[in-house]
C-alpha cells in the first residue's frame, strides 16, 4: 500500500507539468512515511493512500521550511535541498508542495479537510514558537510540551483523526492515540539526539543544543542540577562542544537521572495512547511498541 502512495505523490507531481519542480522533489531525501502507515492501518478505504500522499507532500514541505529556518546541511542523513540548491528554491519548493497538496485535499469531505487545514496551521505556528523558544534557554515543560504538539504531534494526530472520518470510526479516539504517538516521537527524537552518534542520527550529536533548542531531557537537566551545575548548562547552551563538555553532559544526564525521566514520559504518553486502542488494532500497538522501545 505505500507503494500507492508513491504513486499518487509522483501523479500530483505530474500533475505540475514542471520539470524543475520534478527533479527537485526527486532530490528530497525519503524519511519513514510514518503518518501513511498510521492512515492506510486505520482507513482501508480506497480513498486511504490519496489522503496519504495529500499528508506526505504537506510533510515534505514543512520539512523544507524548517531546514531553511534552521539553516540544516543535512536531513536524513543526505545533503538538505537548501544547502544544494538554495534556501529561495527550497522555500518555493515547499510552497509549491504545500499548494498542490490543499488543491487535492479540497476533493475530501468538508471535515477531513478542516481537520488536516488546522493542523497545518498548528504546525506554523508551532514553527514559529520553535523560533521564539530557540533565543535563551527554555526551562519550562509546558512550553515544550505545547511547541512539539504543534510543530510535530499535530499533523501526525489529524493524520489518525482524518482516517478515522475517512473509516466512520471514533475520530476523537483515534486523535488522542495520533497527538501521544506524535509526543512520543519527538521526545525519542531528542533523546536520540544526545544518545547517538552522526552515522545513526544523520546530523551531528548534540545538534539540537547546539542551535538552541532546549528539548526535554534538558530541562529536566536543568532542573535536577544545582546551581553552580545549571551556570554551567546555560554556559554550553549553542556552544559548538568539544569532548570534555560532551563528557560533563553526559556524565550529569545519568547521575542526575534526566534522560530516564525523559524516557519514562515516552513510555506514559505510549501507554495512554495503547489505552484508546481495541484489542484488535494489533498493527497500530506494534507501532507505538515500536517506537517507545527504539534503541536509546
Amino acid at each position: 500500500m505505500l507503494q500507492k502512495v508513491q504513486e499518487h505523490i509522483e501523479r500530483f507531481i505530474q500533475d505540475l507539468e514542471d520539470e524543475q519542480v520534478a527533479k527537485l522533489f526527486l532530490a528530497i531525501p525519503s524519511g519513514k512515511m510514518l503518518r501513511s502507515k498510521l492512515i492506510l492501518q486505520i482507513a482501508k478505504d480506497e480513498r486511504a493512500p490519496i489522503l496519504a500522499a495529500v499528508v506526505e507532500m504537506i510533510h515534505a514541505a514543512s520539512l523544507l521550511h524548517d531546514d531553511v529556518i534552521d539553516d540544516a546541511d543535512l536531513r536524513r542523513g543526505k545533503p538538505s535541498i537548501n544547502a544544494r540548491f538554495g534556501n529561495k528554491t527550497a522555500i518555493m519548493l515547499g510552497d509549491i508542495l504545500y499548494s498542490k497538496a490543499f488543491y487535492e485535499l479540497s476533493s475530501f469531505e468538508p471535515a477531513i479537510a478542516r481537520t488536516i487545514s488546522y493542523a497545518v496551521a498548528l504546525l506554523s505556528l508551532g514553527e514559529l514558537k520553535d523560533v521564539e523558544l530557540a533565543k535563551s534557554f527554555n526551562a519550562d515543560e509546558a512550553s515544550y510540551f505545547d511547541m512539539i504538539y504543534k510543530k510535530t504531534a499535530s499533523l501526525i494526530e489529524a493524520s489518525a483523526k482524518s482516517a478515522a472520518i475517512l473509516a466512520g470510526l471514533d475520530s476523537e479516539r483515534y486523535g488522542l492515540y495520533g497527538k501521544n504517538l506524535g509526543l512520543a516521537f519527538q521526545i525519542v527524537d531528542d533523546i536520540l539526539d544526545i544518545t547517538q552518534d552522526e552515522a545513526q542520527l544523520g546530523k551531528p550529536a548534540f545538534a539540537d543544543f547546539r542551535e538552541g533548542k532546549t528539548t526535554l531531557p534538558y530541562i529536566y537537566l536543568y532542573n535536577a542540577l544545582d546551581s553552580a551545575g545549571k551556570e554551567r548548562l546555560l554556559g554550553l547552551f549553542k556552544k559548538e562542544l568539544d569532548a570534555d563538555e560532551r563528557a560533563w553532559l553526559q556524565e550529569r544526564f545519568a547521575s542526575t537521572g534526566a534522560l530516564e525521566a525523559a524516557k519514562q514520559r515516552a513510555r506514559e504518553l505510549g501507554e495512554e495512547a495503547l489505552e484508546c486502542l481495541d484489542e484488535s488494532d494489533e498493527k497500530l500497538r506494534a507501532i507505538m511498541h515500536a517506537l517507545i522501545e527504539r534503541t536509546y
